[in-house]
């Protein structure tokens, strides 16, 4: 009741953009909203670091209205227009309210439910699907192929991600991993989910998961001359709305659970499909490793650590041995296509999409 209660009130949320400018409009709410910002600028949440009492009750003010105003409940739609302001404003409104700079909360609007319930997955427990004959990383990229948007935005990302700059520069990688992520957001699923999670032919897994592995152009968009350390790189990501905003909804999204049927804490693999993709593009960006199974990973170790090193691991094994995720990946699905045409989380396609239905069937109910 409470869940549900909570998404029908999510359901009707302004997105930032509007809502920041709702609130300026108001001379109520514009007030209370830059006295908010003159009191959270350089005291990390602390109002007794304020010398008038009299500062300290109108910082308190300021901060109770704005829970009450449209900027409390806004969020983002991954690849709207302004994206990057929305989360800006976001960001900035959490850390005012929540007095810290963790990735507790995703920016971005839950998925629609009818998309929801097309990625309810049963959980599968063996490795990649052995009665698979047709290689569909190959029949995926042919697919895309003969989808005008998709080819569209392949070819956009393609080309930056190939170019070499210079004898040292191999590509430009900020112009890459921006054409990945409007291929990512602008794509219909059931074409760039296709690529990205094409399940292998057990006679032909090598050549298969290496197609997979190469879909994203990887010597552009996720290897680099040397692996930062993992928390260097969670901070440099930090640092960027775009990267923050993706790894927030990753992190939130991806949740494990080992009391879970399903494996993830909120047992809805489409927003984690959603998030894991969303990631594709930052300095953050994950890729199938080259090793035995499945398994993916940024590209960064723990090498360097010091202190940190088992904060440093506790990151990197959400990527590599987290159940939540490790159900979703192409391992372990079967792909299908459904005619039903859906409405995607963006809203800026007035036209409903055909999607692709991920059905992940037991393996024990392969065998019958």
């Amino acid at each position: 009741m409470i869940a549900d209660a909570i998404s029908q009130s999510r359901s009707v949320r302004l997105d930032c953009v509007r809502a920041h400018e709702q609130c300026l409009a108001k001379y109520g709410c514009s007030t209370k909203y830059r006295t908010m910002r003159q009191c959270v600028a350089g005291r990390a949440g602390n109002f007794s670091m304020l010398a008038e009492p009299e500062a300290q009750d109108e910082c308190r003010s300021a901060i109770e209205s704005m829970k009450q105003s449209p900027l409390y409940d806004c969020k983002c739609r991954r690849g709207m227009k302004k994206e990057k302001n929305c989360l800006r404003i976001f960001w900035s409104i959490y850390e005012s309210l929540q007095a810290n700079d963790l990735l507790e909360d995703s920016p971005y609007e839950p998925v629609n439910s009818r998309l929801s319930d097309i990625f309810r997955l049963a959980p599968i427990i063996s490795g990649e699907a052995a009665f698979t004959k047709d290689n569909n990383c190959l029949n995926a990229a042919k697919a895309c192929n003969l989808n005008d948007t998709c080819k569209k935005y392949r070819s956009f990302y393609i080309s930056p991600c190939t170019s070499r700059v210079s004898t040292t520069e191999v590509c430009n990688k900020r112009k890459c991993h921006k054409a990945l992520r409007q291929f990512f957001d602008k794509v219909p699923p059931k074409h760039s989910y296709g690529m990205l999670f094409c399940s292998c032919p057990s006679g032909d897994h090598t050549a298969c998961s290496e197609r997979r592995r190469q879909t994203i152009v990887p010597a552009c968009s996720y290897e680099d001359k040397e692996k930062p350390n993992c928390l260097s790189l969670q901070d440099s990501c930090k640092t960027n709305y775009i990267c923050r905003s993706r790894l927030a909804d990753f992190l939130t999204n991806c949740q494990p659970e080992v009391r879970s049927i399903s494996g993830c804490l909120k047992e809805n693999y489409a927003n984690c499909l959603l998030a894991y993709s969303g990631l594709i593009g930052t300095v953050m960006t994950p890729n199938y490793l080259r090793a035995p199974g499945i398994s993916v990973s940024p590209w960064c170790d723990c090498s360097n650590s010091g202190n940190g090193k088992a904060e440093c691991d506790k990151f990197t094994e959400f990527f590599t041995n987290n159940r939540c995720l490790r159900e979703i990946c192409p391992s372990r699905l079967t792909l299908k296509l459904n005619s039903a045409p859906l409405h995607l989380h963006d809203h800026s396609q007035s036209a409903p999409v055909n999607l692709i239905s991920v059905i992940c069937v037991p393996a024990w109910f392969r065998a019958v």
